[in-house]
């Protein structure tokens, strides 16, 4: 009888990280500034034209968006001739992992100036979605 107490209530104790998990939910992202010229969608027969005849100046390309299992993924490049010169998440899930991986995915971006880069621990499925639509970015810039 002495042990039926400690173990109910570490029971119950193990239980509660269960009962208050919430999945996460999918976000919307909000439109780009009118202030920032956005490049032509990948799929705009367009976009090899624009792509060639802005090589020298600055422009912005979003990548697709990605559906992950924790919810999409997009990014939206911007470049200065070839160089990255900045990416920001349009979408991306809203989890925890998420936030913290997203720095680490963008630095790790500028450094390597391509979709080359690593994984962030415990964020596999967000940087997975993150190359993928940085990577369709990249394509479709032509870099």
């Amino acid at each position: 009888m002495k042990r039926a107490l400690p173990v109910l209530v570490l029971s119950v104790a193990g239980l509660i990280p269960v009962w208050r998990y919430a999945p996460s939910t999918a976000t919307t992202a909000s439109p780009a500034p009118a202030a920032t010229p956005a490049a032509p969608a990948p799929s705009d027969p367009s976009a090899s034209a624009s792509a060639g005849s802005a090589s020298a100046a600055a422009a912005v390309v979003r990548g697709t968006t990605v559906d992950t299992e924790k919810g999409p993924v997009q990014v939206e490049v911007t470049f200065d001739g070839d160089t990255i010169t900045a990416v920001r998440m349009l979408q991306q899930p809203q989890h925890p992992q998420t936030a913290a991986a997203v720095p680490q995915l963008v630095e790790e971006t500028l450094a390597a100036q391509s979709a080359d880069i690593d994984t962030v621990s415990g964020a596999t499925v967000t940087s997975d979605g993150y190359r993928e639509s940085l990577q369709a970015a990249l394509d479709a810039r032509g870099a």
